[in-house]
């Protein structure tokens, strides 16, 4: 009888037993854990933003962040999901968001972006996880495609009253060449002195924030740097071919979505590659295609291009393996 017994709760027990895909090892970090890095290492940006452009920055940040986990609230009652709020994704979305808007932006406007970044480019595909694309870059290439004058921000932000020249670098390198852009020194893009975004302006800080992301292990290096190399050398092949017409990759590297980009966009999970060879190529193909859009394309600023062109062909990208070292032994 014991016997018996014994082996009826063994078949309790298997029937407990749940399998999974991989990966099967977890080390007991959390979701929430890496969104509060996440946010720790944009503050500086965001606050630096604030600073340059005051309450109106904080209005745009803040409802952007606000309507993000809304709209995540909102659709997760409607079908009957678990609510997700808590993990902290909507609201990086909408703190990403934020950063790459103007000051300026109107509330209709931040409000449909965060719509399109949490109920197109995430939930539809399934939530956090399962989006084949960066949400926050969908979000902005739609707000591009439709208000394009919103993000001119040479005559968004022409209102306020800097201490230092209010240009947008990529806007008059695109219009009048490198002659336009001559003023802009490294140290005066690094501190943030150009007009942009809320939270892309302040190069050192965003630098800053990358370095902790990846000391911390919550972004990969590879894509990152790799990134950043396609863009100083596809520059400067074409500074090379014309310097009068292209600049070097000084303003390419700190000016516009460039820093932005390589550390907190192009490093998404859900939509980046996992193994090193395909990280590499993929960080490399942001940055040259960045670049190439930026001098014979429409757009001032393609890295929000880049990455989602990226984005597609990740799924390609990440087949790619290194080819096993030994040979094949029959009857082994």
């Amino acid at each position: 009888m014991a016997d018996n017994n014994m082996v009826d709760n063994n078949m309790a027990d298997n029937n407990k037993f749940i399998v999974s895909h991989a990966p099967f090892w977890h080390d007991g970090s959390r979701i929430s854990l890496r969104n509060y890095n996440m946010a720790l290492a944009a503050l500086p940006a965001i606050l630096f933003g604030i600073y340059y452009y005051g309450m109106q920055a904080v209005g745009v940040v803040s409802l952007s962040i606000s309507t993000a986990i809304i709209w995540e609230f909102i659709f997760c009652r409607v079908t009957k999901r678990s609510n997700t709020i808590g993990d902290g994704n909507a609201a990086i979305i909408g703190m990403l968001l934020g950063m790459l808007l103007p000051a300026t932006a109107p509330w209709w406007f931040v409000i449909i972006g965060t719509f399109v970044a949490i109920i197109i480019g995430k939930q539809i595909f399934g939530g956090i996880g399962a989006n084949p694309f960066n949400p926050v870059a969908v979000a902005v290439a739609i707000l591009m495609l439709s208000w394009e004058n919103v993000f001119d921000f040479n005559e968004a932000l022409i209102n306020y009253d800097f201490d230092f020249a209010m240009v947008y670098p990529l806007a008059a390198l695109k219009h009048f060449g490198v002659s336009a852009v001559d003023s802009f020194s490294i140290g005066n893009l690094l501190m943030g002195k150009q007009s942009g975004g809320i939270g892309s302006t302040f190069g050192l800080g965003l630098i800053a924030g990358g370095i902790y992301l990846i000391i911390r292990g919550i972004i990969r290096w590879e894509i990152s740097i790799s990134f950043l190399a396609g863009i100083i050398i596809t520059s400067l092949i074409f500074n090379i071919t014309d310097p009068a017409r292209y600049a070097g990759p000084a303003v390419h590297l700190f000016a516009g979505y460039t820093l932005i980009g390589a550390f907190f966009l192009a490093t998404e999970d859900s939509s980046s590659p996992v193994n090193f060879i395909p990280m590499l190529i993929y960080g490399a193909g942001a940055g040259f295609l960045t670049v190439l859009i930026r001098n014979i394309g429409f757009y001032v600023d393609g890295v929000i291009f880049a990455i989602l062109i990226m984005n597609l062909v990740n799924p390609l990208i990440d087949k790619i393996r290194p080819k096993a070292i030994g040979k094949v032994v029959e009857n082994a």
